[in-house]
């Protein structure tokens, strides 16, 4: 069980040190990180999913041009031989265009859960649960808040070139 939270720790200093040489050597070549953050065009996989150290970087590459201060903090882990259940705490400023969407300068702190499965020393799986509502509310992107924003996501999007 130590061995497999020092694991989920060491994957998690991957995402906040963006030690993108280390993945290899955590996550298997078979990884999936199941997460509703990640975009389609971000690495192999579908909308939802990072396939593959290759994957992973890409996602977490992405995450990083669109909150490039973003820190994630372990609260509380749960292990066992081959599955760590973790609670963290991301927190980031959006300050750079993510999905279309311009920076909007807000600050987000979100709780999220996740599962991670780990075989033969790696990471092979990671699903990430978080309030998708909460994170649009966080970024000012919720009706009636949204109404006050429109002009200057309106103005960064002309000057981005659309």
């Amino acid at each position: 069980m130590v061995e497999s939270e020092q694991l989920v720790r060491s994957y998690g200093d991957i995402w906040n040190d963006r030690e993108y040489s280390k993945i290899p050597d955590l996550v298997s070549e078979t990884f999936v990180l199941y997460d509703p953050a990640v975009p389609e065009h971000v690495g192999p996989g579908p909308a939802g999913e990072a396939h593959g150290p290759a994957g992973l970087e890409a996602f977490i590459k992405w995450l990083d041009a669109g909150f490039p201060d973003f820190q994630i903090t372990i609260l509380e882990l749960l292990a066992s031989d081959d599955i760590v259940m973790d609670e963290v705490r991301f927190t980031g400023t959006h300050k750079g265009a993510i999905n279309g969407l311009p920076p909007t300068d807000r600050t987000v702190g979100l709780q999220l859960m996740g599962t991670l499965r780990i075989e033969d020393g790696h990471v092979k799986e990671h699903r990430v649960y978080f309030n998708q509502r909460e994170f649009a509310e966080q970024l000012g992107l919720t009706f009636p808040t949204v109404i006050k924003q429109l002009p200057k996501l309106l103005y960064r999007k002309v000057q981005s070139g659309f």
